[in-house]
């Protein structure tokens, strides 16, 4: 043993050796161990409202990506780049930042674990980009930060990761949404016949959820949302024009238009249906004889006409009409075609081609506002979004102004939310599907893309007096 013993000093290998190691260790890996967990965060927020900003790109000089959150922030925690000056390049659509004195858009922040940094931003939309609705990781970044959040399901609700086009009614005192096609984690085929939630009705003093919705979503016993309008037949269900009406002893119904579609994207069938309460799920009530016939689409309004209610419907600017009751809705021969006199020009006489939009009494404004994607639009085909104004749903719908654009990216069917409307409607809100389809671009924004993001608009702002003036037809 003594032998061994002073063989093994003699070689340098005692106690001494392995403590150099350990010591070496952990002077090499100190600095891993000391920002572990501790991330440096970044905050991207509006110049003008100091209020952060959803879907900022910072990327670095060697292409390494981080989106805003809800919160417009980034917990950047890359082991490599860790307190060094890193240099992010800053990008979002409808935002910009300014140039240094070569010309590049970014900022270099020394990224200390636990410290924050604030990157201010400048508006060029005139809509104010508020914050992500649907899917996953809503505030997935702010959570990795240690930040507070606002909703009740930060990073993901009922499995959903993606959801196309929305829609909503007020019914039984809730507000009831349904979406379309909606993708899950375990596998790329999610749900093709109707997502559907409710949230609460805003009360008189209620804040704006400006931070995100508190879904409450119709779930089967896997936890992911299950099929509320189940329909026989090949492909997806998808429905629209959903509205209450009250049937003739006044009990109140939530009704839709339901279409089946297969590839590519052709429209089968199409007829109506109801939400059943009991068995929480949409039922036929009836069929169109062909799927062209004229039928409620788009998102319904109601407008008196000569002392009677119609229900006016179409997917940019009303189509047709049927009484206000549920036995008109039932009953096609009730349905009348609106004829409408839209030109829509910007403020230098150029056209713009309607895509699909939403129409509402704005009583601030005292008429009639859309909010509309232009089609073949430039520099997004189905990415730029137009506000009008028209003293009746029938028009004359004349100048639009551009209120939002994106950069090679599609923000399609936006919906208004006129109940969430603030000082009589000076400032409303409105949200729509942000995604890279149709749009030519490959690359798809991580956990926004097929997703509904929500915008606010001061209808004060003079930006959009060329659509306000009481031009002549």
């Amino acid at each position: 043993m003594r032998q061994d013993s002073c063989q093994v000093e003699r070689d340098g290998l005692g106690w001494g050796f392995p403590m150099k190691i350990i010591l070496l260790v952990l002077l090499v890996f100190a600095p891993l161990v000391s920002w572990a967990g501790q991330p440096f965060v970044i905050q991207v927020v509006d110049e003008a409202t100091d209020r952060g900003v959803p879907l900022v790109k910072l990327t670095t000089v060697h292409g390494v990506t981080h989106v805003t959150d809800n919160a417009g922030v980034v917990a950047f925690d890359d082991p490599g780049l860790m307190n060094v000056p890193v240099y992010f390049k800053v990008t979002s659509h409808g935002y910009e930042f300014s140039k240094d004195g070569l010309g590049f858009q970014g900022k270099r922040l020394t990224t200390t674990p636990g410290k924050t940094a604030k990157i201010r931003i400048k508006r060029v939309n005139l809509a104010e980009r508020l914050c992500r609705l649907t899917g996953a990781g809503l505030y997935h970044h702010s959570l990795r930060a240690g930040l507070p959040v606002p909703i009740k399901q930060p990073l993901l609700n009922a499995k959903v990761l993606g959801s196309d086009s929305v829609h909503t009614a007020i019914f039984h005192d809730k507000l009831y949404w349904l979406w379309g096609d909606t993708n899950r984690p375990r596998y790329p085929l999610g749900n093709f016949h109707v997502t559907m939630a409710t949230s609460a009705l805003l009360k008189k003093n209620d804040p704006r959820p400006v931070a995100g919705v508190n879904y409450a979503y119709f779930t089967g016993k896997d936890g992911f949302v299950r099929e509320m309008a189940p329909m026989k037949g090949k492909g997806s269900a998808w429905l629209g024009a959903m509205l209450t009406l009250k049937d003739k002893k006044g009990k109140e119904r939530l009704v839709a238009t339901y279409v089946k579609v297969r590839k590519p994207m052709e429209v089968y069938e199409a007829g109506l249906c109801e939400f059943n309460p009991e068995k929480k799920v949409f039922e036929k009530r009836f069929t169109f004889p062909t799927p062209k016939d004229r039928r409620p689409s788009g998102h319904p309004l109601r407008h008196r006409v000569n002392g009677r209610t119609w229900v006016y419907c179409g997917s940019t600017l009303p189509d047709m009409r049927f009484p206000d009751h549920y036995e008109s809705w039932l009953d096609p021969s009730t349905y009348e075609a609106v004829k409408v006199d839209a030109n829509f020009t910007d403020a230098e006489g150029n056209e713009v081609k309607r895509h699909n939009g939403h129409v509402t009494w704005n009583p601030w404004r005292k008429r009639w506002v859309s909010i509309f994607t232009q089609s073949w639009a430039k520099p997004s085909f189905l990415g730029e979004i137009w506000y009008a104004e028209a003293p009746a749903p029938e028009g004359p719908w004349r100048k639009a102004v551009k209120i939002m654009t994106h950069d090679r990216y599609s923000f399609y069917n936006p919906m208004q939310h006129p109940y969430w409307a603030q000082d009589n409607g000076r400032v409303i809100y409105f949200e729509g599907t942000y995604t890279m389809t149709f749009s030519g671009n490959r690359n798809p924004t991580p956990r926004y893309d097929y997703n509904q993001i929500l915008y606010r608009l001061d209808l004060s702002d003079p930006r959009l007096r060329p659509a306000q003036a009481r031009s002549l037809p």
